[in-house]
């Protein structure tokens, strides 16, 4: 399974003939998607009133992944490994990073901080 990171569907959105929009279509047609609550909340209060309704229904048809308690205890394991490095991450990027490691779904993201949290072996990423 692969969690869309906002910054792919927003993309896509803005370019409907984008790779990422196109790849984005062909990943929603094989049913290779779920998402990771905090991007759902992320898209929805941004998007604009007129894109609203369709938004939701694409998103309703995914599976969504929950914070648990142990994803909140995965997350408190990383941050040693994390300030070793001397990286940081903000809590919702780490939310995201630790749902998907969770539920063993790859990111597929253009932002560059979970390409960094996959060089320090917490996640994986997607590469289309």
């Amino acid at each position: 399974m692969i969690v869309v990171d906002t910054s792919v569907w927003i993309n896509a959105f803005r370019n409907r003939s984008s790779s990422e929009a196109r790849h984005l279509s062909e990943l929603l047609d094989t049913d290779n998607i779920a998402i990771a609550i905090p991007i759902r909340i992320e898209l929805l209060s941004g998007a604009r009133r007129p894109d609203r309704q369709l938004l939701g229904r694409i998103l309703s048809a995914l599976p969504t992944y929950y914070p648990t308690d142990t994803t909140w205890e995965r997350i408190e394991s990383w941050l040693e490994k994390i300030r070793d490095a001397g990286d940081s991450f903000g809590v919702g990027d780490l939310l995201i990073g630790a749902i998907s490691a969770e539920t063993h779904a790859a990111i597929w993201s253009l932002d560059s901080d979970f390409s960094r949290m996959a060089k320090l072996k917490l996640i994986d990423c997607y590469h289309p």
